[in-house]
């Protein structure tokens, strides 16, 4: 690994607290596509699995920014142990309600309780912001952190459909929920390097509380979150059509690992990103990522076999990282520091809202049109994305005053006095 990850390092607790941030976030790559595979298999219904799936981004979108919110109020212990035992008890619905046939019902409702898992990629960022916060560092571990994700998402979805389809149904839902258990009590186990909450304060005008705005009232954050709602249906529809493309060539387990090489793509984009130090304006990266990344999708719709698609999903996969990685540098201009944790929280859920419809529509066009013309959702997904960013590209030029530190403001600063 490149010197300037290693440095990282040199914090005391990072590597703890990055490792149980890496286990504590496979299921973020391994729940939705192991409910399609699970249910798919068990009762051969994609649209049905695809409204699973949907529903529990959905939840989690819903769910997130508010326990995030509590978060940056109480700590990362003290709030999100009771959510993840929550989310762990409706896993275990779930996966009891799919192996005898309960009504489809049951598993909606287990679905929605599993949405309440936290968003761990935004409490392992906050402890690195609290920890490199003003300094060209943060940018390096902005990046590590979106190869992790990336990473995730290559053994993710191996580990996932490849158990549920040589195993059991149930085993790749199992396996996330185990995952999930261990990362989240390793990480609140870990008390110094958890950044310091920011609790509510009352005035003594009549006690009234101050500070409890949502960070969402951010325009810039309100353009980030539409996009990559969008941005999120690229994802849900690429899971689902994929494993539908590849049990309609006959290789239904090769799509883990088409959907591997996919993540492999960000990941190798990531990791030269992170290496990389940039002049102007971060907004105009963030743009020009979204546009790569809508773009990609059109090959998609050509592809004829497993082995083109893989090597269309890895050139895709290379617009990912940077544009996520610029994201976050984005939020931190955008929105106060004692709200972060919220703020990154809410793009994810921005995701989450895109990985619901996306899964739900690919499904339904699955069912009545067949796999390939399940990549037209993707496809359109991304144009809609290029759409808003576009139209909300203005908001993000002007960060708002008073707002917490920017890594990448620090970083153009360092660079113009160099040159």
């Amino acid at each position: 690994m490149p010197s300037p990850y290693l440095a990282l390092f040199a914090a005391p607790g990072s590597k703890a607290f990055s490792a149980a941030g890496f286990i504590g976030r496979m299921p973020l790559s391994m729940m939705g596509i192991g409910v399609v595979t699970m249910i798919s298999q068990l009762t051969g219904r994609y649209g049905l699995a695809g409204a699973l799936s949907a529903t529990v981004a959905l939840a989690a979108a819903l769910a997130g920014p508010q326990i995030s919110r509590l978060v940056d109020q109480y700590g990362q212990r003290r709030v999100l142990r009771p959510a993840t035992s929550l989310a762990l008890a409706a896993s275990a619905l779930l996966l009891v309600a799919a192996h005898y046939g309960w009504p489809d019902w049951v598993l909606f409702v287990a679905c929605a309780g599993i949405g309440c898992v936290p968003s761990l990629g935004a409490m392992i960022r906050a402890r690195w912001a609290a920890l490199y916060r003003g300094t060209p560092q943060l940018h390096t571990a902005y990046s590590f952190e979106s190869v992790v994700d990336d990473m995730c998402f290559v053994f993710g979805p191996i580990i996932s459909i490849g158990l549920s389809t040589a195993w059991f149904p149930e085993a790749g839902p199992l396996l996330a929920a185990c995952f999930l258990a261990v990362g989240v009590f390793w990480l609140t186990a870990q008390r110094a390097t958890e950044p310091a909450p920011h609790p509510r304060e009352r005035t003594g005008d009549g006690g009234k509380v101050t500070g409890g705005g949502t960070a969402l009232s951010s325009p810039g954050l309100q353009v980030l979150v539409a996009t990559f709602a969008a941005t999120g249906a690229i994802f849900g529809g690429v899971d689902v059509v994929t494993v539908a493309f590849a049990e309609e060539s006959g290789h239904k387990a090769a799509a883990s690992v088409v959907l591997a090489v996919y993540a492999l793509g960000s990941c190798v984009a990531g990791l030269t990103f992170g290496l990389m130090r940039f002049a102007g304006a971060p907004e105009r990266r963030w743009l020009l990522g979204v546009c790569a990344m809508a773009v990609s999708m059109i090959p998609l719709l050509l592809v004829g076999n497993l082995p083109f698609l893989a090597v269309a999903l890895f050139v895709a996969g290379l617009s990912i990282a940077p544009t996520m990685i610029t994201t976050m540098s984005l939020i931190e201009e955008h929105v106060p520091r004692a709200q972060l944790t919220e703020g990154m929280t809410w793009v994810s859920t921005g995701l989450a809202v895109g990985v619901a419809l996306g899964s739900a529509a690919s499904g339904w066009v699955i069912d009545a049109a067949g796999a390939r013309a399940g990549y037209g959702v993707p496809a359109v997904s991304g144009a809609v994305a290029v759409a808003v960013g576009f139209l909300g590209y203005r908001r993000l030029k002007r960060p708002a005053p008073g707002r917490g530190g920017s890594v990448g403001q620090h970083g153009e600063h360092e660079e113009r006095n160099m040159a």
